[in-house]
């Protein structure tokens, strides 16, 4: 028992540094990051703080609404998110190092770069729901809204992923006076991701459903 736990953990922290590796590639695309990011990145070109210590910040802020919308249903262990939101910026900010040296000029390798980068996105998201110990602030903010009024979770995330761009392209009017950080690449990923993370966990289930336990003799 205590061995699976581990794994869940090992599989979970693997989850996030593949999400951190897919809205890294997803910004270095340069078509708009992704849309969980997006409220971050537009800050930190206006501001003198990194995207990954926006992403802490924001993180912060999605655990505050959880703990209002769940309200006693919010447990203790739903603050392991606060250490997990911090390793999380740091390693946005470590993938974005990684990754300094991808500038896709073309506007299709642009579009290859995106796609790539929302693809294992959808993975990471995946892994953290799989590994089911704790999510990070922006999947698990979408968790409470699914516990809360009974939705589907594809479904909510697309529109927590929408809603989370709108309100990036707002900012960066009010601060760039133009649409900047916020391009076509967001929309794309706001629609692919959650599609990507729904595709794999039903592709599971029909494997498991495919190939069934061996009989114990």
């Amino acid at each position: 028992m205590k061995m699976e736990k581990v794994k869940r953990y090992v599989i979970f922290m693997v989850g996030i540094f593949i999400n951190s590796l897919g809205v890294s590639l997803i910004t270095k695309a340069n078509l708009g990051t992704s849309p969980i990011s997006s409220i971050p990145y537009v800050l930190s070109l206006n501001f003198p703080f990194s995207p990954g210590n926006f992403t802490i910040f924001f993180s912060l802020l999605l655990i505050l609404l959880q703990l209002l919308i769940l309200r006693n249903n919010f447990k203790p262990e739903h603050l392991l998110q606060v250490p997990v939101s911090i390793v999380f910026g740091y390693f946005i900010d470590l993938c974005m190092a990684l990754f300094k040296d991808v500038q896709p000029g073309w506007y299709i390798t642009k579009i290859l770069c995106l796609l790539a980068g929302c693809f294992i996105l959808g993975i990471g998201v995946y892994m953290e729901v799989l590994a089911d110990v704790v999510m990070l602030p922006g999947e698990a903010f979408v968790r409470a809204v699914v516990f809360r009024w009974k939705t589907e979770f594809g479904i909510t995330k697309i529109a927590f992923d929408i809603t989370m761009a709108v309100s990036a392209g707002v900012l960066s009017f009010c601060y760039e006076k133009r649409l900047y950080g916020v391009r076509e690449g967001t929309i794309v990923a706001a629609v692919l991701v959650g599609f990507t993370a729904r595709f794999i966990g039903r592709q599971q289930v029909i494997r498991r459903s495919t190939y069934p336990k061996e009989k114990k003799k």
